[in-house]
């Protein structure tokens, strides 16, 4: 590590959560989640992004979804209990947030704005996120990033279509996935 500690990773110092740091080479065009996941040698779905959206009331909340996955606003929606939300315009994410796209992680964010995590989240022994610059991303235990994050877990993502026919009637929130486990 090149010595300066992110936000993030001081954040975690504070909170005594163990993490492993993985920096890796930064593609100045192409820095999506699945880019990433390749460059730190892990598979796209444990290596989440964070996105901040805007609720129907114009709050904000983050949604953090698996890296090969597309958030479904609908799902995050009934999650958060509005009517609708959407992501915020990118001149928004930096005053919001206090950092980059490509950058954006829930720890030391300029804001608690409320956590969604995409259910699949609890797979894993180790996922990755970002720890608030590009080129730099943290690894630690499922457990540890919901309990700091103090997030809320969530189905949040767009299924295939084969995936839709198995579990029919949507529409159920939160918890519609859960016989899917």
């Amino acid at each position: 590590m090149s010595g300066h500690k992110t936000n993030a990773a001081r954040y975690l110092d504070s909170l005594e959560i163990q993490y492993e740091i993985r920096e890796y080479e930064v593609d100045p065009v192409e820095f999506s989640a699945i880019v990433v996941a390749e460059k730190i040698g892990l598979p796209a779905e444990q290596v989440f992004k964070t996105l901040l959206c805007v609720t129907a009331e114009r709050g904000h909340v983050f949604a953090v979804v698996p890296g090969g996955a597309e958030l479904d606003f609908k799902k995050l929606a009934a999650a958060a209990r509005t009517r609708k939300a959407e992501m915020v315009s990118l001149k928004d994410v930096q005053p919001l947030t206090g950092y980059v796209r490509g950058g954006v992680t829930v720890f030391g964010a300029k804001k608690d704005f409320p956590v969604y995590v995409d259910e699949t989240v609890e797979l894993f022994d180790v996922i990755s996120v970002s720890a608030g610059t590009r080129g730099v991303q943290v690894l630690l235990s499922p457990a540890d990033y919901l309990r700091v994050s103090k997030a809320t877990v969530a189905d949040l993502t767009k299924q295939s279509a084969e995936h839709r026919a198995q579990s029919s009637g949507e529409g159920f929130g939160p918890r519609s996935g859960e016989r899917l486990r």
